[in-house]
Protein backbone atom coordinates (compact mmCIF):
# COMPACT_ATOMS: atom_id res chain seq x y z
CA UNK A 1 0.00 0.00 0.00
CA UNK A 2 1.46 3.82 -1.10
CA UNK A 3 1.22 5.99 1.38
CA UNK A 4 0.31 9.45 1.78
CA UNK A 5 3.65 10.26 2.54
CA UNK A 6 5.31 7.77 -0.44
CA UNK A 7 2.41 9.49 -2.68
CA UNK A 8 3.93 12.96 -2.02
CA UNK A 9 7.34 12.24 -2.56
CA UNK A 10 6.12 10.48 -6.13
CA UNK A 11 4.48 13.41 -6.77
CA UNK A 12 7.43 15.95 -5.89
CA UNK A 13 10.29 13.45 -8.08
CA UNK A 14 11.43 14.46 -11.28
CA UNK A 15 13.38 13.43 -13.79
CA UNK A 16 14.63 16.02 -15.96
CA UNK A 17 14.66 15.47 -19.99
CA UNK A 18 18.42 14.90 -21.27
CA UNK A 19 20.26 18.12 -22.68
CA UNK A 20 23.39 18.75 -23.80
CA UNK A 21 25.98 19.35 -21.13
CA UNK A 22 26.62 23.14 -20.63
CA UNK A 23 30.29 21.91 -19.25
CA UNK A 24 31.40 19.02 -21.23
CA UNK A 25 31.30 18.88 -24.89
CA UNK A 26 29.63 15.98 -26.56
CA UNK A 27 28.38 14.97 -23.06
CA UNK A 28 24.58 14.93 -22.02
CA UNK A 29 22.91 16.05 -18.74
CA UNK A 30 19.78 14.96 -16.81
CA UNK A 31 19.21 15.35 -12.92
CA UNK A 32 16.98 13.98 -10.04
CA UNK A 33 14.93 17.10 -8.93
CA UNK A 34 11.68 17.36 -6.41
CA UNK A 35 9.83 20.93 -5.84
CA UNK A 36 9.56 21.41 -2.57
CA UNK A 37 7.41 24.53 -0.93
CA UNK A 38 9.62 24.83 2.49
CA UNK A 39 13.36 24.09 3.20
CA UNK A 40 14.43 24.51 6.22
CA UNK A 41 18.10 24.88 7.05
CA UNK A 42 18.69 21.09 8.53
CA UNK A 43 17.16 19.28 5.65
CA UNK A 44 18.86 21.65 3.16
CA UNK A 45 22.17 20.64 5.19
CA UNK A 46 20.98 16.84 4.56
CA UNK A 47 20.57 17.14 1.46
CA UNK A 48 23.89 19.16 0.24
CA UNK A 49 25.70 16.44 1.99
CA UNK A 50 23.92 13.99 -0.17
CA UNK A 51 25.18 15.92 -3.33
CA UNK A 52 21.71 18.09 -4.15
CA UNK A 53 21.77 22.17 -4.53
CA UNK A 54 19.22 24.05 -4.47
CA UNK A 55 17.63 26.18 -7.69
CA UNK A 56 14.50 28.32 -6.96
CA UNK A 57 12.35 25.80 -5.31
CA UNK A 58 13.66 22.89 -6.72
CA UNK A 59 16.43 20.82 -5.05
CA UNK A 60 18.15 18.67 -7.57
CA UNK A 61 21.68 16.64 -8.52
CA UNK A 62 22.98 15.25 -11.76
CA UNK A 63 22.10 11.92 -12.73
CA UNK A 64 24.03 11.88 -15.80
CA UNK A 65 24.38 8.84 -18.02
CA UNK A 66 28.01 7.64 -17.78
CA UNK A 67 29.11 10.50 -16.03
CA UNK A 68 30.09 11.54 -12.44
CA UNK A 69 32.41 14.70 -13.43
CA UNK A 70 29.97 17.00 -11.26
CA UNK A 71 31.38 17.10 -7.37
CA UNK A 72 30.39 18.76 -4.91
CA UNK A 73 33.01 21.51 -3.14
CA UNK A 74 33.59 23.25 0.17
CA UNK A 75 35.87 25.63 1.60
CA UNK A 76 37.31 25.35 5.34
CA UNK A 77 36.46 28.96 6.57
CA UNK A 78 38.48 29.12 9.45
CA UNK A 79 41.98 27.68 7.31
CA UNK A 80 40.82 30.02 4.14
CA UNK A 81 44.07 30.92 2.56
CA UNK A 82 44.25 34.12 0.22
CA UNK A 83 46.29 33.85 -2.74
CA UNK A 84 48.16 36.80 -4.21
CA UNK A 85 45.38 37.01 -6.79
CA UNK A 86 42.87 37.54 -4.23
CA UNK A 87 44.38 40.20 -2.22
CA UNK A 88 45.14 41.97 -5.37
CA UNK A 89 40.98 41.80 -6.22
CA UNK A 90 40.54 43.08 -2.54
CA UNK A 91 42.34 45.93 -2.67
CA UNK A 92 41.41 46.46 -6.38
CA UNK A 93 37.65 46.82 -5.15
CA UNK A 94 38.14 49.18 -1.41
CA UNK A 95 35.36 51.56 -2.93
CA UNK A 96 32.92 49.03 -3.08
CA UNK A 97 30.17 48.60 -0.87
CA UNK A 98 28.55 45.17 0.16
CA UNK A 99 24.81 45.72 1.33
CA UNK A 100 23.44 41.96 2.58
CA UNK A 101 19.69 41.72 3.32
CA UNK A 102 17.28 39.60 2.66
CA UNK A 103 16.25 39.05 -1.95
CA UNK A 104 14.52 41.63 -3.40
CA UNK A 105 14.33 41.65 -7.11
CA UNK A 106 14.07 45.28 -8.61
CA UNK A 107 13.80 46.16 -12.16
CA UNK A 108 17.45 47.58 -11.98
CA UNK A 109 18.97 44.50 -11.01
CA UNK A 110 16.76 42.31 -13.66
CA UNK A 111 18.76 44.78 -16.33
CA UNK A 112 22.05 44.06 -14.80
CA UNK A 113 21.38 39.90 -14.58
CA UNK A 114 20.57 40.44 -18.37
CA UNK A 115 23.03 42.26 -19.46
CA UNK A 116 25.21 39.29 -17.45
CA UNK A 117 23.89 36.70 -19.38
CA UNK A 118 24.51 38.54 -22.71
CA UNK A 119 28.00 38.99 -21.85
CA UNK A 120 29.05 35.62 -20.02
CA UNK A 121 26.34 32.96 -21.39
CA UNK A 122 25.30 31.45 -24.60
CA UNK A 123 21.86 32.14 -24.72
CA UNK A 124 20.26 29.18 -23.25
CA UNK A 125 19.29 30.97 -20.18
CA UNK A 126 16.65 33.16 -20.21
CA UNK A 127 16.92 37.02 -19.17
CA UNK A 128 12.88 37.85 -18.56
CA UNK A 129 11.57 38.77 -15.77
CA UNK A 130 9.67 35.51 -14.81
CA UNK A 131 12.76 32.92 -14.90
CA UNK A 132 14.70 35.78 -13.00
CA UNK A 133 12.80 35.98 -10.61
CA UNK A 134 11.71 32.07 -10.03
CA UNK A 135 15.73 31.13 -10.19
CA UNK A 136 17.33 33.76 -8.13
CA UNK A 137 14.38 35.40 -5.93
CA UNK A 138 11.88 32.61 -4.62
CA UNK A 139 13.53 30.97 -2.06
CA UNK A 140 11.86 28.20 0.14
CA UNK A 141 14.77 28.57 2.73
CA UNK A 142 16.45 30.71 4.22
CA UNK A 143 18.24 33.34 1.88
CA UNK A 144 20.65 36.05 1.78
CA UNK A 145 21.50 39.09 -1.13
CA UNK A 146 24.71 40.49 -1.52
CA UNK A 147 23.97 43.54 -3.13
CA UNK A 148 27.31 45.83 -4.36
CA UNK A 149 27.67 49.18 -5.02
CA UNK A 150 29.92 51.47 -6.92
CA UNK A 151 29.34 55.29 -6.25
CA UNK A 152 25.96 54.04 -5.44
CA UNK A 153 25.29 52.34 -7.97
CA UNK A 154 24.80 48.21 -8.70
CA UNK A 155 27.27 46.62 -9.76
CA UNK A 156 27.15 43.11 -9.11
CA UNK A 157 25.00 40.75 -6.80
CA UNK A 158 25.23 37.66 -5.67
CA UNK A 159 22.77 34.88 -3.52
CA UNK A 160 23.55 32.91 -1.08
CA UNK A 161 21.22 29.90 1.49
CA UNK A 162 22.00 30.37 5.03
CA UNK A 163 22.76 26.49 5.74
CA UNK A 164 23.18 24.84 9.31
CA UNK A 165 26.96 24.43 8.48
CA UNK A 166 27.46 27.57 6.06
CA UNK A 167 26.63 29.54 3.71
CA UNK A 168 25.43 28.00 0.26
CA UNK A 169 26.45 30.05 -2.96
CA UNK A 170 23.12 30.54 -5.39
CA UNK A 171 24.12 32.54 -8.12
CA UNK A 172 26.00 36.12 -8.30
CA UNK A 173 25.96 38.41 -11.84
CA UNK A 174 27.43 41.53 -12.68
CA UNK A 175 28.23 44.12 -14.85
CA UNK A 176 30.30 43.59 -17.18
CA UNK A 177 31.65 47.12 -17.82
CA UNK A 178 33.35 46.28 -14.33
CA UNK A 179 34.84 42.71 -16.18
CA UNK A 180 38.27 43.76 -15.17
CA UNK A 181 37.57 44.13 -11.17
CA UNK A 182 36.94 40.15 -11.34
CA UNK A 183 33.71 40.55 -9.52
CA UNK A 184 33.15 37.05 -9.45
CA UNK A 185 35.97 36.43 -7.05
CA UNK A 186 35.90 39.60 -5.09
CA UNK A 187 31.62 38.16 -4.42
CA UNK A 188 32.97 34.63 -3.02
CA UNK A 189 35.62 36.07 -1.01
CA UNK A 190 32.91 38.45 0.63
CA UNK A 191 30.42 35.47 1.22
CA UNK A 192 33.60 33.59 2.47
CA UNK A 193 34.52 36.53 4.80
CA UNK A 194 30.58 36.74 5.89
CA UNK A 195 30.53 33.38 6.88
CA UNK A 196 33.74 33.48 8.90
CA UNK A 197 32.56 36.55 10.99
CA UNK A 198 29.08 34.52 11.66
CA UNK A 199 31.17 31.54 12.86
CA UNK A 200 30.38 29.23 9.99
CA UNK A 201 32.71 26.36 9.60
CA UNK A 202 32.29 25.81 5.52
CA UNK A 203 31.51 28.22 2.60
CA UNK A 204 29.48 25.75 -0.02
CA UNK A 205 30.63 26.51 -3.60
CA UNK A 206 28.06 24.20 -5.80
CA UNK A 207 29.80 21.80 -8.18
CA UNK A 208 32.66 21.41 -9.65
CA UNK A 209 32.85 19.55 -13.04
CA UNK A 210 36.22 17.52 -13.79
CA UNK A 211 37.62 18.52 -17.27
CA UNK A 212 36.07 21.82 -17.37
CA UNK A 213 37.90 24.60 -17.04
CA UNK A 214 35.39 26.97 -16.89
CA UNK A 215 34.61 25.45 -13.41
CA UNK A 216 38.49 25.30 -12.37
CA UNK A 217 38.30 28.73 -10.90
CA UNK A 218 36.51 26.77 -7.63
CA UNK A 219 39.74 24.72 -6.78
CA UNK A 220 41.27 28.60 -6.16
CA UNK A 221 39.76 29.00 -3.16
CA UNK A 222 40.69 26.57 -0.54
CA UNK A 223 41.69 24.38 1.51
CA UNK A 224 38.73 23.01 0.67
CA UNK A 225 36.69 19.79 0.86
CA UNK A 226 34.88 17.97 -2.23
CA UNK A 227 31.98 15.05 -1.46
CA UNK A 228 33.19 11.66 -2.25
CA UNK A 229 30.05 9.72 -0.55
CA UNK A 230 26.78 10.92 0.95
CA UNK A 231 28.17 12.71 3.90
CA UNK A 232 31.50 12.02 3.49
CA UNK A 233 34.01 15.15 2.38
CA UNK A 234 37.39 14.47 1.64
CA UNK A 235 39.85 17.31 1.49
CA UNK A 236 40.96 18.00 -2.18
CA UNK A 237 42.23 18.93 -4.38
CA UNK A 238 40.33 17.19 -7.01
CA UNK A 239 38.13 14.43 -5.99
CA UNK A 240 35.51 13.28 -7.35
CA UNK A 241 32.08 11.44 -6.09
CA UNK A 242 31.45 8.31 -6.39
CA UNK A 243 27.75 7.11 -7.52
Amino acid sequence: MVTSAQAEYDARYNDSDETPCPYLPQKTAQAEAYAVDVLEPQLHEHLMNAGFRRSGHVVYRPRCRGCDACTPVRVRVNNFHHTRSMKRTLKRNLDVTVHIAPPVPTRQKHELFARYLAYQHDGTMSGDWRPFTEFLYCSPTKTLEFTYRLNGRIIAVSIADRCVSGLSSVYAFFDPQYARRSLGTYSILREIAYSKTMGFPYYYLGFWVAGSRTMDYKCRFGPNEFLVEPGVWQTGPHKRIST
